[in-house]
């Protein structure tokens, strides 16, 4: 069964902006929403079962918890496809690529440590036709689920303290030149499992489309 979310121009990014927080109405008349308030609210994207999900999760336990690089060790794939816009020109598709791949260096923590164990990429080569105009894919791989929360950031954690501003910035820098993107996250499954405890089964993880 195959799993998609793709989102429209503008949306694909704007969605790992967080919620925008209309202001408090009046009883009596409400004032009529300016002009920039009718264009935020016509992007502002509901958020996932699975958002709020993992937003309940880090309410529970703590945002610092949900995102240390302990939290629910083991390796994490989060995959990332993309469909750029059809005006974009090499160069900067080439730049967006480029600038993807150094998040495996830039993105760390407050401490210096990487949050990214690796990254690979590369162009849609398939031609069984049910690429979907996916053109563009980033395998980032995190060593716990907490190194991926925090790489993440919005839609799940909106705290700047909890995430990480190298891959915030990218996601800023990309989004005027992607139209749609997938994003299906899964934890691999540990090759030796504790002799007499049950294996932990594999956590899909689908959050809001993101880099």
């Amino acid at each position: 069964m195959k799993v998609k979310h793709i989102k429209t121009q503008g949306a694909a990014f704007l969605a790992m902006g967080g919620l925008l927080l209309g202001g408090v109405a009046h009883a009596d008349t409400p004032p009529a929403p300016a002009p920039a308030a009718q264009a935020a609210s016509a992007e502002e994207t509901p958020i996932s079962d699975a958002t709020r999900a993992q937003r309940v999760m880090a309410s529970r336990i703590g945002l610092r918890t949900f995102t240390s690089a302990g939290f629910h060790m083991g390796t994490v794939r989060h995959i990332v496809l993309m469909r750029f816009l059809p005006t974009i020109t090499d160069a900067q598709r080439a730049e967006v690529v480029r600038r993807f791949m150094a998040l495996a260096q830039i993105s760390r923590r407050e401490d210096g440590s990487p949050v990214i164990a690796a990254i690979e990429s590369g162009a849609q080569i398939s031609g069984e036709g049910a690429d979907e105009g996916l053109q563009q894919a980033f395998v980032v791989t995190f060593r716990s689920e907490g190194d991926r929360n925090y790489y993440v950031g919005r839609p799940v954690v909106n705290d700047p303290a909890y995430f990480d501003p190298a891959h915030e910035a990218f996601k800023k820098f990309a989004a005027p030149y992607i139209i749609a993107t997938v994003v299906f996250d899964y934890a691999v499954p540990s090759a030796s499992p504790r002799h007499g405890a049950p294996a932990r089964p594999a956590h899909v993880q689908m959050p809001q489309p993101q880099g």
